[in-house]
C-alpha cells in the first residue's frame, strides 16, 4: 500500500508538498530567529561603539580641556630674588615718590588757598558787606551796633566812630592805637577785633560780639549793686590772666574798669576798649589816662608808670564788684586824689578775710610790691572761690 500510495502521482505530489511545507516552515522558523538575534545583536555593538566613541570623545576631550586649564593658570609663586627685590623696591620708590609729589602738589595747593583765603581776608570791607541791627551802645565818640557780614551770616559787633568827633577830641592817636593793639590779640578773655575799615565820615571796626552786654550793666542789676565772693573771684581769675597775655605781648591797658568789660555767651568776661592802652617797648609812660577812680597813685601824682598799673586796676575793680563802689569814691576830685596817694580805704564788715588780703596785696602805693599776676591766680581766695580756671597756667 505504501507504494501504491508512493506510485500514486497524486499521493506523491501531496507529500513532496507537505515535505516543501515542512522545510520552509523550518528554514522560516529558524532564520527568524537568527535575523532577530543578530539584528539586536548588531544593535547593541552599534550601541557599544557609540558608548566607547562617546566615551573616548569624552577622554579626549577632558585631556584637552585639562591641557587648557593647565595653560591658563598663573605660573607658581617663585622666592624672590635679589634682583626681584630690587625691582619691586624701584617700583615701590617710584610710588612712593609720585605719592610724596601728589602730597606736595596738594600742600602747594594749600598755601595757595592759605594765601586766597589770606588775600580775602585783606580786602577792604565796606558797609554794604553787612546787615546792621539794633543799637548795643552809645560812645563817646559813636555807637555800637549788632551786624552780620552778608555772605557768611557771622554775626559781630560793629563800633562806628565819627572822625568829626575823634578830630575836635584829638585822639585820632587814640583811635589809631586801640585798632593796632587789639587786632593782634587772641586770648579767650579779650574781645577779638576781626578788622576794621572807613569812608568820609565814619570808621568802622568789626568786634567780636559779646551777647551779654557790659559786666558795669550786669553789675547794677543785681539786687544790692554787687557779686558774691565766687562770681568775683572768677572774674578777677579771669582777668588777671587776660593781663598776664597782655603784658607778655608788652601791651598795658590802663583802663581796667566794669564799664570796659563784656560778658561773653557762657558769661565769662572779655577785655574791651583798649583805647587807652599802649604798646610799651620803653615799658614807662607818664601820660596821665584812664578813669580817676582807678588810677594808681604814681600817675596821679605824675610819675613815670609802667605794667603794674594794672595791678592797682585789679585791685579797684575786685573791691568793686565785692561792695558795689570803687574803693577811693569821695564827694570831690581832690579828696578822691589825696585817697588815691595814700591808698587810703576801708572794708565792709561782709567782705571776707581772704578777699581783704587780695585786695589788700594790690593796693600798695609802691608800683612794684603790688602781687604779681601771677600769685593772683594762686592766691587761696581765688583758687577756692573761681568757676573756672586759667588759660596761662
Amino acid at each position: 500500500m505504501m507504494k501504491d500510495k508512493k506510485g500514486n502521482p497524486q499521493t506523491q505530489k501531496a507529500f513532496l508538498q507537505m515535505e516543501n511545507n515542512l522545510e520552509q516552515l523550518k528554514i522560516s522558523k529558524v532564520p527568524l530567529v537568527s535575523i532577530e538575534n543578530t539584528s539586536k545583536n548588531m544593535e547593541n555593538v552599534r550601541t557599544v561603539k557609540n558608548h566607547t566613541n562617546t566615551y573616548l570623545a569624552n577622554v579626549k576631550g577632558n585631556e584637552c580641556s585639562s591641557k587648557k586649564s593647565t595653560d591658563l593658570m598663573p605660573p607658581p609663586r617663585l622666592p624672590p630674588t635679589s634682583k626681584m627685590i630690587e625691582c619691586t623696591q624701584a617700583k615701590t620708590d617710584d610710588i612712593n615718590s609720585k605719592e610724596n609729589k601728589n602730597e606736595k602738589e596738594v600742600e602747594n595747593g594749600k598755601q595757595n588757598d592759605t594765601k586766597d583765603n589770606k588775600s580775602q581776608s585783606e580786602k577792604k570791607w565796606v558797609l554794604t558787606d553787612f546787615d546792621i541791627g539794633r543799637p548795643l551802645g552809645k560812645g563817646k565818640f559813636g555807637n555800637v551796633y549788632l551786624a552780620r557780614e552778608k555772605k557768611s551770616k557771622f554775626i559781630i559787633a560793629m563800633k562806628v566812630l565819627f572822625k568829626s568827633q575823634i578830630q575836635k577830641a584829638d585822639v585820632e592817636h587814640q583811635v589809631r592805637r586801640e585798632i593796632e593793639i587789639q587786632t593782634h590779640l587772641r586770648h579767650p578773655n579779650i574781645l577779638k577785633m576781626y578788622g576794621y575799615f572807613h569812608d568820609d565820615k565814619r570808621v568802622y571796626l568789626i568786634l567780636e560780639y559779646a551777647p551779654n552786654g557790659e559786666l558795669f550793666k550786669e553789675l547794677n542789676a543785681q539786687p544790692e549793686k554787687r557779686f558774691d565772693e565766687v562770681r568775683t573771684a572768677t572774674y578777677v581769675s579771669q582777668l588777671a590772666d587776660a593781663l598776664i597775655y597782655c603784658h607778655s605781648k608788652k601791651v598795658i591797658h590802663r583802663d581796667i574798669k566794669p564799664e570796659n568789660l563784656l560778658l561773653g555767651i557762657k558769661g565769662e568776661l572779655k577785655v574791651a576798649d583798649f583805647g587807652w592802652s599802649v604798646h610799651a617797648p620803653s615799658s614807662r609812660r607818664n601820660t596821665l589816662c584812664g578813669t580817676l577812680d582807678y588810677l594808681p597813685p604814681e600817675m596821679v601824682a605824675g610819675k613815670t608808670h609802667d605794667y603794674t598799673v594794672d595791678l592797682w586796676g585789679l585791685g579797684v575793680f575786685c573791691y568793686e564788684c565785692l561792695v558795689g563802689t570803687p574803693p577811693f569814691l569821695a564827694k570831690t576830685y581832690e579828696e578822691t586824689y589825696m585817697r588815691i596817694k595814700k591808698a587810703q580805704y576801708s572794708f565792709p564788715a561782709y567782705v571776707s578775710e581772704g578777699a581783704r588780703n587780695l585786695i589788700s596785696k594790690l593796693l600798695v602805693v609802691e608800683p612794684h610790691q603790688r602781687l604779681p599776676l601771677e600769685d593772683v591766680l594762686k592766691h587761696p581766695w581765688i583758687v577756692q572761690n573761681r568757676t573756672t580756671e586759667p588759660h596761662s597756667q
